[in-house]
């Protein structure tokens, strides 16, 4: 047990750690969330399929890798090689908190034929300590702008340190799997399942995943998405 107990606060750490790397340094010297954090175009669309948007931070955007290597290129491989029909589209941004997320989700969903929504945000808000309800609110804002365009959400979640106190530790992992069972869409409780904390599975700064790493993230993502899917 108490072997059990080190492990999660190293684990906690370490992912504290990674989300602010994540953070964009422009961003946290400013201390807000400014239009130019957001990408000068939409997202690039080769065709007219029916559509999967990885929407979220520098883990799916790809930082530090090449496109190919990223994990919404490899999940757009993996769609094919199984005969599933979908474009996925990267529509990640470094640094974006739920509240950047909600200022261009609008236009990100404005593209034809989006079948589901991979959300993946709220890191960046744990590092700036913002409220709670106030994430909570923006990621729930985020899915009903989905739902009421007729878009399935996979909501992936994210875990809070110790160090951050014991209401807000608890209060923040409540808010995914909360929204989860509130707007009835898919849960994946953490993105790097069987990746953090792995060095052999991360790049040289030891917290966001190499292209093997990100190969099993990727993995996780397609376990979560597969029963979401039609042929």
């Amino acid at each position: 047990m108490k072997f059990y107990k080190y492990f999660t606060a190293c684990f906690l750490f370490i992912l504290t750690v990674s989300l602010f790397s994540a953070c964009d340094v422009s961003q946290m010297q400013k201390g807000t969330n400014k239009a130019s954090a957001k990408p000068i175009v939409t997202p690039q669309v080769k065709t007219d399929k029916p559509k999967i948007v990885a929407f979220g931070d520098s883990l799916t955007a790809g930082f530090g890798l090449t496109e190919k290597e990223s994990y919404p290129y490899l999940l757009q491989e993996k769609l094919k090689a199984d005969g599933f029909d979908y474009e996925v589209v990267n529509a990640g941004v470094s640094g974006d908190t739920s509240l950047g997320g909600l200022e261009r989700i609008d236009w990100v969903l404005e593209q034809d034929n989006v079948r589901i929504l991979i959300l993946e945000l709220g890191a960046n808000d744990l590092l700036r300590r913002m409220p709670v309800d106030r994430m909570k609110k923006n990621l729930a804002q985020i899915i009903q702008k989905a739902q009421k365009k007729n878009i399935k959400v996979l909501l992936c979640g994210m875990f809070a340190p110790p160090a951050v106190g014991a209401d807000y530790q608890r209060e923040y992992q409540a808010v995914f799997p909360d929204l989860a069972d509130e707007y009835k869409v898919e849960f994946l409780p953490f993105l790097l399942e069987n990746v953090a904390l792995k060095k052999e599975l991360n790049q040289p700064d030891g917290i966001h995943p190499n292209a093997e790493g990100e190969k099993i993230m990727t993995d996780n993502v397609y376990k979560a998405l597969k029963p979401m899917l039609t042929k």
